[in-house]
């Protein structure tokens, strides 16, 4: 049964936890072939087909016709039962809706679901990695929606195998705003009213906090990642830099601008790049940009040992920052990757810790 309406029903409301791209290379030719490959093997699997099918009930489950940002139009159930979600900002915003996926990717550089996410997500089963969904499991999770953005999979390949298992909505782009990914989230669960709530709440919680740091009003922040030996820096058109700029709390002028949707490294002879009054410092497993072969994990642990070996790099203990005591080492799944109101509501928190 479809319902017009894209308001339609409201669907299952569960207590809201309370919780802080492809190139075009010969190896891209290669991938699109597999893609191309694995979608052949996929619609042909009887696996593949059973989902498709789904349940009697799944099937009598009454469903509105939505829009995702890049003009889809698809027919979603009114109230989705098992949300399969491929990226860090849709899984963020299902949870702060209150639905727990049945699926989801792990987080940026980690092997598990998104750290800074906790026991929300802990028990989440993943089905990949970010911008490499497996979908044989997703497949076999049976979901009846599918949530992905632009800061997973830029390929129209996956996205065509993606819906020939479920409805796949595109929600957002890499760089964008998060509050408008969410957004979209919210409208693909049916759930607007309950998304303009949380980001009310948000609002809210950044006045309350930006009133106790009136005594670094007129002092600059960094943001920096360190990984595999060198530093790179995120801007403001990442959560992190988007959090500082709601608390109104100023950026070097190196810093004071949108970059490329991802950090930016900066060469071991322009370290004073990265140098401001104060410096949150963390790191991310796996590669980075401009650092292929990076390594290392997300914790604050991590990033300790990093900023130990920071240290040991001429150049970096005559910053300002590192000089005055004020480099304030943080958790790199939260700090250094993409995410919703759940992540944002965690950056502003831990501003708050470390210059309280």
């Amino acid at each position: 049964m479809k319902i017009q309406s894209g308001r339609a029903g409201q669907p299952r409301r569960q207590q809201s936890p309370i919780v802080p791209s492809g190139g075009h290379s010969a190896g891209g030719s290669t991938r699109r072939h597999l893609i191309a490959l694995a979608a052949t093997l996929l619609v042909g699997s009887s696996l593949l087909s059973g989902c498709a099918a789904g349940s009697e009930e799944a099937q009598d489950a009454p469903t509105r016709e939505v829009t995702d940002v890049e003009g889809t139009r698809m027919d979603v159930p009114v109230e989705p039962q098992r949300v399969v979600t491929l990226s860090e900002p849709t899984l963020d915003g299902a949870l702060a809706l209150g639905i727990t996926p049945v699926g989801t990717v792990a987080g940026r550089g980690q092997s598990a679901a998104p750290a800074y996410l906790g026991d929300a997500a802990a028990e989440i089963p993943v089905l990949g990695t970010i911008a490499n969904p497996d979908y044989e499991a997703i497949a076999t999770a049976d979901p009846d929606l599918i949530l992905v953005d632009g800061t997973s999979i830029n390929n129209a390949e996956v996205m065509g195998v993606l819906r020939k298992i479920a409805p796949t909505y595109y929600a957002g782009y890499a760089g964008g705003s998060w509050r408008a990914t969410f957004g979209q989230v919210a409208l693909a669960l049916n759930q607007v009213e309950a998304g303009e709530t949380v980001q009310d709440d948000y609002d809210a919680h950044v006045r309350d906090v930006a009133a106790t740091l009136t005594d670094q009003a007129d002092e600059t922040f960094s943001i920096v990642r360190w990984q595999g030996g060198s530093a790179s820096v995120i801007l403001k058109e990442l959560p992190a830099g988007m959090a500082l700029e709601d608390l109104g709390l100023a950026r070097p002028a190196g810093q004071d601008r949108r970059g490329r949707g991802h950090s930016e490294p900066v060469s071991l002879e322009n370290l004073a790049e990265i140098d401001a009054d104060h410096m949150f410092f963390g790191t991310l497993g796996g590669a980075s940009e401009g650092n292929r072969d990076a390594g290392g994990a997300s914790d604050a642990e991590s990033a300790r040992a990093a900023l130990a070996d920071a240290r040991e790099v001429p150049g970096f203990s005559t910053l300002a920052a590192v000089r005055n005591d004020q480099v304030y080492v943080v958790d790199g799944s939260l700090w250094t990757s993409t995410g919703g109101p759940l992540l944002m509501r965690g950056l502003v928190d831990s501003v708050k810790e470390n210059l309280s």
